[in-house]
């Protein structure tokens, strides 16, 4: 049987028609296992964002990158958009590469990468973008400041995003316990930051650095800091220092005046005993030194050193006891003549001991008769009753007993 021509078309075209369904449903099943993949960004205000869709498996599909605007970027190799802060890095089947260079707060936001697949799939990137804090600044000191008076030092930046942190040291030490606040810039985007020192002056804070420090995720781990140096104006402190523990006669002492104020002491002022220095040709001032040459008895006494600023004034005393050098040198020995006059004691005691207790046995010497006799209980005295006794005059001798 033969077929006619319009017939053998027409089967023609019907097979023709099966293979093209057929390539477009492998074409559909095969773009089943394609995804678009992304990653989110961060990146410094005026820093380059680099975004990157990949796709593992892509037959010939085209990728796209879009902005939060949902205005395309890039369609393949292909720009969308004029911007010359936008640029291509990579484009190929697999890979849609784009770069954003000196990014801005508003460019913050969602890009989507598209791979234009049935039905179209997509991948988000969030991009964040940190905003730089300022350079902190140090106000509220009054240079100089009395000591004892209250200061307010305060540290304020502007422009970060998160809002940074402040933090307090004096002399690289950290001060805890200060006030802080947070305020949303104008641009509704960013922060100003400041944070409030407050303490009392003290002498031992003059000259320290106090210096406030500003971390931020945006400065790499390098703060940003501000310094300031405090200069307190306090009343002096004086200490007389002696150049000998131990002065003696016709040597020679320094005695030195250390005075400590801001601003410093003006030359320091000597006197002895609330007068002038008795004799100025010995007692020579050079500076803050009081030197006294060929000490002798008459210079001891009460010496004061005085020392006075615009603050205020101060003083302190030195008690000067000048000492015999001979005096010293017969201490050093063994002193013989209190051993002596300990000695004559101790023997005129015992001498005068011994005739004491001689003259008290000499008036107690006799005799006296034990009560063995009979009427001693009734006798007057112990002889009487050894002679009225029974027995002879020979036994009553025989009865008594002498002591010494």
């Amino acid at each position: 049987m033969r077929l006619r021509p319009s017939a053998l078309l027409r089967f023609y075209s019907l097979c023709g028609l099966l293979i093209q369904a057929a390539a477009t449903k492998n074409k559909v099943k095969g773009s089943q296992g394609q995804f678009p993949l992304t990653q989110n960004v961060t990146v410094v205000e005026g820093g380059t964002a680099n975004l990157t869709c990949r796709v593992d498996q892509n037959d010939n599909t085209s990728l796209q990158w879009s902005n939060p605007a949902q205005q395309t970027l890039y369609f393949d190799d292909k720009k969308a958009l004029r911007d010359n802060r936008i640029e291509l890095v990579r484009a190929s089947w697999h890979e849609l590469s784009i770069s954003v260079s000196d990014v801005s707060l508003s460019d913050e936001g969602q890009y989507t990468c598209s791979l234009f697949t049935m039905p179209v799939k997509t991948s988000k990137a969030f991009l964040t973008v940190l905003g730089v804090p300022e350079k902190p600044q140090i106000s509220g000191f009054t240079s100089p400041v009395m000591e004892g008076e209250r200061m307010q030092l305060t540290c304020k930046t502007s422009g970060s995003k998160p809002a940074a942190d402040i933090r307090w040291f004096k002399n690289d030490k950290e001060i805890k316990d200060v006030k802080y606040l947070k305020e949303e810039d104008a641009n509704r985007r960013t922060f100003t930051v400041s944070s409030t020192l407050d303490f009392r002056a003290d002498r031992s804070d003059d000259g320290a650095v106090v210096s406030c420090r500003v971390d931020h995720e945006s400065l790499n781990s390098t703060p940003q800091i501000a310094r300031q140096v405090l200069e307190i104006h306090y009343t002096p402190s004086v200490k007389i220092i002696s150049s000998s523990s131990w002065p003696e006669e016709g040597q020679s002492i320094v005695l030195t005046c250390e005075s400590k104020g801001k601003p410093l002491p003006e030359p320091v002022l000597w006197t002895k005993d609330g007068g002038e220095l008795p004799d100025p040709e010995r007692m020579i001032v050079n500076g803050r030194d009081l030197r006294i040459s060929f000490l002798n008895k008459t210079d001891n006494g009460t010496y004061r050193c005085e020392a006075t600023n615009p603050i205020g004034q101060n003083s302190t005393e030195y008690v000067l006891i000048v000492h015999d050098p001979n005096a010293l040198a017969g201490q050093t020995g063994p002193d013989h003549a209190l051993i002596g006059g300990i000695v004559a004691v101790v023997v005129f005691v015992t001498l005068c001991s011994i005739i004491l207790l001689g003259r008290y046995l000499a008036r107690h010497k006799g005799t006296y008769l034990t009560n063995e006799a009979k009427g001693a209980e009734d006798a007057p005295d112990a002889d009487t009753a050894i002679i009225n006794a029974e027995g002879s005059q020979v036994n009553a001798e025989e009865k008594k007993e002498y002591f010494i």
